[in-house]
C-alpha cells in the first residue's frame, strides 16, 4: 500500500486544547471532531475519514517542547498515535 505525507506540526503548541487544534487543523479533521483524546483516537482509526486509495503517514514535527511542557499529555497523545489503525503516525527526531 502507498503511504500519503501529512505534516502535524506542533511548533508553539503548549497546552492540550492547543494540540487539539492544531491536530483538527493540520490532519483536516471533520468539523465534528470533539477535540479530545476519545474523538482523536476515533479519528486516527476510521479509514473512512481518510481519501483516497493511500494509507496516511502523520509526520509530527517540533513536538519536544510540548512534551517537556506536559508531559503527561505527551504521553497520552503518544499512547493515542500508538494505537492509531488507519494511519501510521512518525516523530520527527531532529
Amino acid at each position: 500500500m502507498t503511504q500519503a505525507l501529512v505534516t502535524l506540526d506542533l511548533g508553539g503548541v503548549t497546552d492540550k486544547a492547543a494540540l487539539m487544534d492544531r491536530c483538527a487543523r493540520d490532519l483536516r479533521l471533520p468539523d465534528w471532531f470533539g477535540r479530545n483524546w476519545d474523538a482523536l483516537a476515533d479519528v486516527l482509526s476510521d479509514p473512512g475519514l481518510w481519501p483516497g486509495d493511500a494509507e496516511p503517514l502523520v509526520v509530527v514535527r517540533n513536538w519536544r517542547p510540548y512534551a517537556q511542557a506536559r508531559p503527561d499529555e505527551w504521553d497520552t497523545a503518544r499512547e493515542v498515535f500508538s494505537q492509531a489503525t488507519a494511519v501510521t503516525v512518525a516523530l520527527v527526531l531532529g
